[in-house]
């Protein structure tokens, strides 16, 4: 199976290491000369291209499967539409048209589109509440990878992202030295958020559906933050509420409205068409950066 890995950053390297182990063919694509360099280091094939630039993406060859797991890099509402909507549909067209089209594609989208639920459960066939412009993009974009590609006679997968942590993304420091604010995390080691799009691929499963990639315990942010002290061996951080942080002159709209989404995550639709988790919860998942941790701490 080849794979153009549109957007191959953070999970995109991950994606393209597991793919290529397992014998098929990633295709890394990145804008920058630095992106290149970062593909080939994992060890496949790289192409430097604009995935907004239909033009550009000639330079990808022709392959059985897209990923975009492009990142607007933190910016608002407006680069989040270039890139999450008009670079998708640009996309979807460009290889869509295409003499030899792929059969699929996977879109990466975000469980932010689900808005606040005030601790309950959401899962893929909860109705979408988003909160903020950028999530909103988000839904629209989900929207676009699920209907526009039966249009070219392939078909869309929306794998939709928990919190990823991981390797270069474990930021201890901010749960072990506080405050930790009240609330519910739910979280997707790299590894996982790579090994989901794989085995939805190599399986062949979830065309044309949205499928949750979370682990599997959303976790207190009160919980979670004292069992990463006590695994250090450092004392437990202090703790805010909600009412309390919101109550802070300093506090921003974007701020506030994070303090105020709160739900819990269900991957039994991941778990049900037999996707094994490398880290089940965060207690696999960072280990490894609490034995670094507690050595540098005895250094």
């Amino acid at each position: 199976m080849k794979v153009a890995i549109l957007g191959c950053g953070y999970v995109g390297l991950e994606l393209g290491r597991q793919l290529a182990a397992r014998g098929h063919e990633p295709i890394g694509v990145r804008r920058s000369a630095a992106g290149l360099e970062r593909i080939e280091e994992a060890g496949f094939e790289a192409v430097q291209a604009d995935i907004t630039d239909r033009a550009a993406l000639a330079a990808v060859p022709d392959v059985d499967a897209i990923v975009f797991a492009a990142s607007s890099g933190g910016r608002g509402a407006e680069a989040a539409r270039e890139v999450y909507v008009d670079g998708l549909r640009t996309a979807i067209e460009a290889f869509g048209k295409r003499e030899e089209s792929p059969e699929r594609l996977v879109y990466t989208s975000s469980t932010g589109v689900h808005g606040n639920h005030d601790g309950d459960w959401v899962d893929e066939e909860t109705p979408l509440e988003p909160t903020t412009e950028k999530t909103d993009v988000l839904a629209e974009a989900e929207r676009i990878a699920l209907e526009h590609p039966p249009e070219y006679g392939y078909e869309g997968t929306v794998a939709r992202y928990a919190g990823l942590y991981g390797p270069d993304r474990y930021r201890l420091e901010r749960y072990l030295e506080g405050p930790v604010t009240e609330g519910y995390l739910n979280m997707v080691h790299r590894d996982d958020a790579a090994g989901a799009v794989r085995y939805l691929l190599a399986e062949d499963h979830a065309r044309g559906e949205v499928v949750q990639v979370v682990d599997d315990e959303p976790a207190s942010k009160w919980a979670f933050a004292d069992w990463l002290a006590d695994e250090c061996g450092v004392e437990r951080p202090p703790k805010r509420t909600k009412a309390d942080r919101l109550a802070d002159d300093d506090i921003s709209a974007a701020a506030r409205r994070r303090i105020l989404t709160s739900k819990r995550c269900s991957n039994e639709k991941l778990r049900g068409v037999g996707y094994e988790f490398a880290a089940p919860t965060f207690r696999t998942g960072y280990r490894a950066a609490i034995e670094r941790y507690r050595d540098e701490s005895t250094d």
